[in-house]
Order: C-alpha cells, then sequence, then structure tokens
C-alpha cells in the first residue's frame, strides 16, 4: 500500500506486531538450614553460688522372692513386652515350619537310605565276585 501526496508516493508501513511481554522469574534455591547443636565442654560447672537440682532417679521396682531372701529387679514393660513377642513369634514359625517340613524330610530319607542301600548291595556283589 502506498499514500500519494501529489506525484511523491510514501510506502506506509505495516502496523507492528504488539510486543510478546515474556515474564521472567529469577532462579530461587532452598539451601538447608539447621539448627547449630550445642555441646557443652567436658569440665563444665556451675557457677559459683548456685546449686546443682538433685535429680534422683527412683529406684526400680524389686520382686521379694520369700523363700530364698532374694529381691530381683523387675524389668521396664517394653522389655517384657519385646522379649514375649519374640519368644512367641520364634515358637510360633519354628511349629508352622516343623509341621511344613517334616514331610519333605521323610521323603528325602527315604530316598537317600533307598540309594545308600542299592549302594551297599552293589558293593556286596562286588565283594563277592571277587572272592570268587
Amino acid at each position: 500500500m502506498s499514500v500519494s501526496l501529489g506525484r511523491i508516493r510514501v510506502p506506509t508501513t505495516p502496523k507492528p506486531l504488539p510486543s510478546m511481554q515474556i515474564e521472567f522469574k529469577p532462579p530461587t534455591a532452598r539451601f538447608p538450614s539447621y539448627k547449630p547443636m550445642v555441646i557443652p565442654p567436658s569440665d563444665l560447672e556451675s557457677p559459683e553460688g548456685v546449686e546443682a537440682e538433685a535429680t534422683e532417679q527412683p529406684e526400680p521396682p524389686k520382686l521379694q522372692i520369700p523363700v530364698l531372701d532374694i529381691q530381683m529387679p523387675i524389668p521396664e514393660t517394653a522389655v517384657v513386652v519385646t522379649a514375649v513377642t519374640t519368644a512367641v513369634v520364634a515358637v510360633a514359625t519354628t511349629s508352622v515350619t516343623q509341621t511344613l517340613f517334616e514331610p519333605i524330610k521323610k521323603k528325602v530319607q527315604k530316598q537317600l537310605q533307598a540309594k545308600v542301600n542299592k549302594w551297599k548291595e552293589k558293593r556286596k556283589q562286588k565283594k563277592e565276585s571277587l572272592a570268587n
């Protein structure tokens, strides 16, 4: 297209395309963070004039056995539960596997004994044939 101004023709330029706006977000990084752990020195002492609090550990419960006149400490509940659970699982596993493997064991023993008996019989026949 062109526009004429008398004798001079002036070309018209097309309308520019709308400018594209690029949304640029600068990259971000997450840095690990931690709370520093404060370890007191090994020679830590309380300042002068400050008394340390007396923290007494409660004495564990004990079981009195009257006939033997012995006191036995009673373990904590968590220890007893763990021991009982382990014992029950071990007994159950042993019982189940024994009932499953007993027939297999008998069949294998029977097959092995048959092979041993066959081997003994052949050996006996060889000795007899060599002796004659």
